[in-house]
This record gives C-alpha cells, sequence and structure tokens, in this order.
C-alpha cells in the first residue's frame, strides 16, 4: 500500500494559474510560488464584493483518539466528491505547523486519495506565512523590552508585561524562561516565555481580519502590559503595529494550491483549536465564497472545541451563516470511547461502538444548538463490519441525523458521492437556522460557563480568586461584550484527557485568562493544557529525512 507522500508524488497537478483560471481568477491576480502554489492579489479580492455568496459547510468531528478520525481528509474528500457531482466547490484548510510535523501528529494535508498537493511544501514551510507570523509576533516582543531599555516613558511595569515570545517547534523548555540576564546591557531582567506561533494572536489577527487596514488596525489594539496603575499599554502605543503589518502583508493573501483531483483549494492561517481558535482566514473564507457554489471547511479537533469556536468567534465576527455540517467519525473511534484498546480495535465489537456512540450523540447535539443541520461521515476502514456500520446509522436514526460511509481514503471522490448529494440537499433546503451559542452582552464568566454546561456537559466552572478579579476587571475595562476562546485538551469533554465518551456533571477549572484585544476575544486556559507543547518521547523527526536522491521521507 502507498504512503501519502507517494500517492502525493505520484500526482498530475495541474500549473496553478490553470486551477485559478478554471475558478475565474485572472493570471494577472496569481501571484506564483512556483508552479504549483500561489498568493491572490488584495486588489483581485475587493473586486469581489458585489458577487454572491455560495454555501459553507463545516466539516467537524467527534472527540479525537489515537485512533485518528480523518477531519482533513473528509473536508478534501467532500470537495472531490462535489465538484464529481457537477457543482462547483472549493475546499478551505489550514496551514500545518511545523511542531506537530516534526512532533506526533505529523502533516495535515489530508491523507490517501483525498489530500491537497504539493504535499510536502505545504507541510514544509509553504509560502512562509508563519515564519511571517512568528517574525511579526516577536518584533514587537522585542520593542517591548527596547522601549523599556530606553527609558520605559510609558512607565510598563516589567512584572505586568504580558506580551510573551514565540516559535513554529514544539519546545517545552521555552514554556518558562527568563530573559535580559548579563548585565545592565542587556536590559532589565524578567521573567517571560514562549507560545507556539500557532497560539500567538497575531495568528488570530491575521485569521480574523479582513483586509490589510483591519489587520493594522488590529494589531495596534494588541495589549503587551500594564502600567503600575494598571493602564493598558498596546502594539499601538510602544509604535509597532505599522512594522508588523508590513511583515504580514504578504501572509495576508490567501495561498491557492490544489487537490489529488485538480479541485482549487485556498489553504491559509492556521490555529490550533484546542488553545487558540482553530479555523482558516476569514479572508480565504469570505473569497472562496465569491468564487464557488460550495465552499467547504474544517475546525480542529472535535465539535466541542473546533465547531464552537467556528460559530462563536470566526461566524460571529465575519458575518458567515454556515449552511450544513458534517460530523466526521471513525468505527476504530467509537471502539475506543467505549472502552476498548487501540491493539484490539482490528475485532469487531459491535457493544464497544455502541458504548462509544454517547461520545458523537453529544456532537450531534451541540451542533444542533447553532441551529446548523448535519450529517455524519463515518470514515471507512479495512477492519470496520457491516453489523458495526449498522449500529452506527440505528443510533443517528433515532438522533435525526443521517449516517453515511464514506471511502474518500482509499477511493478519492468516488468514496464521497453519497455524501455530497446529502450536503447538497441539507445547503439547499434552507434548514440551517445558524445563532451564536450565547449573545455578546453576556458577562465573560456567564460566557464560559454557558459553553461548560452546553457543549461540555459540565456541571459548573470554578477558578481561585484572582482569575475571578480578572474575569471581572475584563468585562469592567469594555471587553466584556467579547466572545472567548477556551484552551482545552481536545481527548475529552472534560479538562481531563483520559476521561473518554461523553462524561457529565465534571467541573471545569480555570487556570489563567488573556486578554486578546486585537484578535477580539478572550482566551481561557482550562485544566493542564499547555500553549507551548512538548516533544513526544520519539519525535516524528527522527523518521524524516532526505534520501539518496534528495527526497523528503519520513513525513506523514
Amino acid at each position: 500500500m502507498k504512503t501519502d507522500i507517494e500517492i502525493a508524488r505520484a500526482a498530475r497537478m495541474e500549473p496553478i494559474v490553470d486551477i485559478a483560471a478554471r475558478i475565474g481568477i485572472p493570471g494577472a491576480a496569481v501571484l506564483q510560488y512556483g508552479p504549483w502554489k500561489a498568493k491572490i492579489t488584495p486588489d483581485y479580492i475587493r473586486s469581489l464584493a458585489d458577487r454572491p455568496d455560495g454555501h459553507l459547510i463545516l466539516v467537524t468531528a467527534m472527540t479525537p483518539t489515537p485512533a485518528g478520525e480523518g477531519k482533513t481528509t473528509t473536508t478534501v474528500g467532500l470537495g472531490d466528491g462535489l465538484n464529481r457531482i457537477g457543482r462547483k466547490a472549493m475546499i478551505c484548510l489550514r496551514e500545518p505547523s511545523l511542531g506537530p510535523c516534526f512532533g506526533m501528529k505529523g502533516g495535515a494535508a489530508g491523507g490517501g486519495y483525498a489530500q491537497v498537493v504539493p504535499m510536502e511544501d505545504i507541510n514544509l514551510h509553504f509560502t512562509g506565512d508563519f515564519h511571517a507570523i512568528t517574525a511579526a509576533h516577536n518584533l514587537l516582543s522585542a520593542m517591548v523590552d527596547n522601549h523599556v531599555y530606553w527609558g520605559n516613558e510609558l512607565g510598563l511595569d516589567v512584572r505586568r508585561i504580558t506580551w510573551r515570545r514565540v516559535m513554529d517547534m514544539n519546545d517545552r523548555a521555552l514554556r518558562e524562561i527568563v530573559c535580559s540576564l548579563g548585565g545592565v546591557a542587556n536590559g532589565f531582567p524578567r521573567e517571560a516565555g514562549f507560545d507556539i506561533t500557532v497560539a500567538s494572536e497575531v495568528m488570530a489577527i491575521l485569521c480574523l481580519a479582513v483586509d490589510l487596514d483591519d489587520l493594522e488596525r488590529r494589531l495596534g489594539n494588541i495589549v503587551v502590559g500594564y502600567t503600575r496603575d494598571r493602564k493598558a499599554v498596546t502594539a499601538a502605543d510602544i509604535g509597532a503595529a505599522g512594522a508588523m503589518a508590513v511583515l504580514l502583508k504578504d501572509a495576508l493573501m490567501p495561498n491557492l494550491v490544489q487537490t489529488l483531483e485538480n479541485n482549487p483549494a485556498f489553504v491559509h492561517g492556521g490555529p490550533f483549536a484546542n488553545i487558540a481558535h482553530g479555523c482558516n482566514t476569514v479572508l480565504a473564507t469570505r473569497t472562496a465564497l465569491k468564487l464557488a457554489d460550495y465552499v467547504v471547511t474544517e475546525a480542529g479537533f472535535g465539535a466541542d472545541l473546533g465547531a464552537e469556536k467556528f460559530f462563536d468567534i470566526k461566524c460571529r465576527k465575519a458575518g458567515l451563516k454556515p449552511a450544513a455540517a458534517v460530523i466526521v467519525a471513525t468505527i476504530r473511534a467509537l471502539k475506543m470511547h467505549g472502552g476498548i484498546r487501540k491493539e484490539d480495535l482490528a475485532r469487531e465489537n459491535v457493544e464497544a461502538v455502541r458504548s462509544g456512540l454517547a461520545n458523537l450523540g453529544r456532537h450531534v447535539r451541540n451542533v444542533g444548538r447553532f441551529g446548523v443541520p448535519a450529517v455524519v461521515a463515518v470514515n471507512t476502514f479495512s477492519s470496520d463490519t457491516p453489523a458495526e456500520f449498522a449500529a452506527v446509522q440505528e443510533f443517528c436514526a433515532e438522533l435525526g441525523v443521517e449516517a453515511i460511509r464514506c471511502t474518500h481514503w482509499a477511493d478519492g471522490s468516488k468514496g464521497t458521492e453519497e455524501l455530497a448529494r446529502k450536503v447538497v440537499s441539507l445547503a439547499e433546503s434552507g434548514m440551517s437556522q445558524f445563532r451564536p451559542l450565547y449573545d455578546d452582552e453576556l458577562p465573560l464568566w456567564e460566557k464560559v460557563r454557558t459553553i461548560a454546561r452546553s457543549i461540555y456537559g459540565a456541571e459548573d466552572i470554578v477558578a481561585d480568586a484572582a482569575i475571578r478579579d480578572q474575569f471581572r476587571a475584563l468585562d469592567a475595562q469594555g471587553y466584556g461584550h467579547f466572545p472567548v476562546c477556551m484552551a482545552k485538551t481536545q481527548y475529552s469533554f472534560s479538562t481531563d484527557p483520559n476521561l473518554k465518551g461523553a462524561p457529565s456533571g465534571h467541573v471545569v477549572g480555570i487556570r489563567e485568562v488573556r486578554l486578546s484585544a486585537g484578535a477580539e476575544f478572550v482566551v481561557v486556559i482550562t485544566g493542564e493544557i499547555m500553549t507551548m507543547p512538548g516533544l513526544p518521547r520519539i519525535p516524528a523527526a527522527t523518521s524524516i529525512r532526505l534520501d539518496e536522491h534528495g527526497q523528503v521521507v519520513g513525513l506523514f
């Protein structure tokens, strides 16, 4: 059986200008990064403003397990399937981070015969967007410390500097650091730390900005710290916003690539969903909606994280109205939520599937809370049996949704024809009555409690007095109308990654609150979640190398 990278290398790609022409983008609007990838110019994007929007389809999933669910693969497969049945469709994906590529997760360009290509480029550096975000973020970090060094005219309290540094790699040693050591010439020593680039507020801003003016405005609103009397100091106060926007000018343009079946795809932006808002850029999504009748996008991890943030942050802020949602499940993952070990997944176990269906059921109900009609896509593995799939179908039918078997990993678009037809039926039925989970006017604490109770099945939320005071202060400072971005483990509805299935009655502990004034949301960090991941015991990097022909091997 061929590996993903072998399948991708065998692809017959078409010149990216031809892919662009197929959806009506003229050559003058295509800025090529070699023959297979390009950025689309802002002038052309602005020219699309008066066109009607296509149907927006969200692909989300049940709670992930080590068995894998294949959300990106399904997004690609569905986009290809919609084109196969004669619909004009595009997909919008996030860009992969180098951290997971060299850590545990591997690449993020789909799999099997449902991939976006050039796969190696997309997974490794791509068009340099993440490096631009890292540079812009760390420019602000340097300018903050430089401002303090040269007299600190704004009166920044070095104990209250909140702006950290970032890098696009998993490195637990940098989570907490002391900087400016080495004497007077190096500044004022203070505690600081690093996050991974995908958790940067600059990443969130890039993904939510609608144009360059909006980008610079948001960058200027970043709060980097506070004075002794608790007055906020922003990136605009430091004088960094303009230079940061210059570094991000090209990164803001959406990246156009293609699927293995030569269908158009935007791959742009990449915040994680467990520590950030987990969606591709608003600009790419809006542009695709002007170019295609159907736009398929994904939100990271399970629907309790990615879909909730897609609906409550991205759609709320960008005025998007999703027409339908696809919830990806696998028999293997259902068995794991039913208590089966990974090594036993190949054996038929209908009772384990039935036990694990509680997890899928909660995700189906949660998507329904937003008024969006859904279908369940069962991403099929060779070990699945008819009896196991029948159990899923029966359960979903009781919930009023259809479960459809999909074989896109092995068969490409042929394996998603039935799913594509169902998505068209849902989207064109006008059934969607999209609404966010909570109102803007609800206090921040109550927004978090609403998510915990409604989406996670929790009894309540808890935090110590200092954290509660932060919530009250943010409300008082005028940030109470912001949505909240929950940082929580992706492996459970609770904050305990080992609690599988659909736990209820647990308590969600809030450890930290971070204001993202430029992104216009408040990050709420729960449990043991880290904004700078570490590498696993055996990183994927140990298997990645160049062969004798100079080709990359070990990337998956």
